[in-house]
């Protein structure tokens, strides 16, 4: 067999597969050493070491990768946006929650580094991620299966036998009787209400600690805005008698002394927000019912709006670490 060769330099798309990770996950570290410092429950502080000594795993491996290339590590978030000293936030409860909703975006985004990478070693180390974030998804359902703190999604019947679509119908939602949600649908739904549910505690808690006056208000506007989306999803489900996923917001302490930084807070809100309008978007792929996929479309419209709002806020602070770029060839050339 031929040997291969790692010294191929990185792509654009690997570049961005490690410098997104590493952005994230010393956020993550900065919130679950917080949390490890805070938990009372046993079981879940075991699960919360576990997932930490994952991210740092990760750090680890990206240091070398970008070492190699030459490439500047970034600054990412440091122990400087983290008070060890500050009260908690969130109940133990939200944090498994919490872990559970990051897993899947963890999940998701691991996979599509995977999709994109072309060099052995970003490969493999990619599927390491995935195995990783496996392992602890598993833990982390288990565990809240045990708690019965799992949100299902709706149980529908079973039929009795395959059936085949034989008018339009099927497709409308405008006027007349609409059908049934099918189950893609209700699973889109589901669990694009379980990520928003978690966003909108975040939005309270932070809003509830944070002491910048335009942060305060950009975490008040998120608050309105998801509130107002998850009530429209839990509406569509309502009316066709299947449950829907359960609100966390009231476990959230009492606390006003900030564990985070605002730079954290922010970013973190932005990147969930920016994330939900791809989750939204899967949600449309899968929809065959014409009014719901222009619910999708305003949801998607409305919470685009709101991260584009986040980012500029995050400028203008100086918040926001410039991601690579692709060299300026005009600007080069009057060089």
């Amino acid at each position: 067999m031929d040997k291969v060769n790692h010294n191929v330099q990185l792509t654009s798309a690997e570049i961005a597969n490690l410098w997104t990770q590493y952005m994230n996950d010393t956020m993550s570290i900065c919130i679950l050493t917080h949390s490890i410092e805070k938990v009372q429950d046993k079981d879940i502080k075991d699960l919360l070491e576990f997932s930490i000594s994952i991210a740092k795993s990760h750090i680890k491996k990206i240091n070398k990768f970008l070492i190699e290339e030459n490439y500047p590590i970034p600054k990412g978030f440091t122990k400087e946006d983290v008070d060890l000293n500050a009260p908690p936030l969130f109940t133990d409860t939200f944090m498994l929650v919490y872990m559970h909703v990051m897993t899947l975006h963890g999940l998701t985004g691991y996979a599509g580094a995977l999709g994109t990478s072309a060099r052995a070693d970003q490969i493999s180390y990619f599927i390491q991620c995935n195995k990783d974030t496996t392992e602890l998804y598993e833990r982390i359902v288990k565990l809240m299966l045990s708690k019965g703190i799992y949100s299902k999604p709706a149980h529908i019947s079973t039929p009795n036998q395959i059936d085949f679509v034989n008018n339009q119908r099927y497709l409308t939602g405008w006027f007349g009787k609409k059908r049934p949600l099918n189950a893609m649908e209700i699973s889109g739904l589901s669990y694009n209400m379980q990520k928003t549910v978690v966003k909108i505690v975040l939005e309270i808690g932070f809003e509830q600690v944070c002491t910048s006056k335009e942060v305060k208000k950009y975490m008040n506007k998120g608050k309105k805005i998801c509130k107002s989306q998850f009530t429209k999803m839990r509406s569509l489900l309502s009316k066709e008698d299947l449950s829907s996923s359960q609100s966390w917001v009231s476990e959230i302490t009492d606390s006003t002394v900030s564990p985070f930084s605002e730079k954290l807070m922010l970013f973190h809100i932005v990147t969930l927000v920016s994330a939900a309008v791809g989750f939204y978007g899967a949600g449309l792929a899968v929809t065959q019912r014409r009014d719901l996929a222009l619910k999708y479309t305003n949801l998607i419209a409305e919470i685009g709006l709101y991260a584009e709002d986040g980012a500029e806020l995050l400028i203008k602070y100086g918040w926001m670490e410039q991601p690579p770029l692709a060299d300026d060839r005009e600007n080069l050339a009057n060089k």
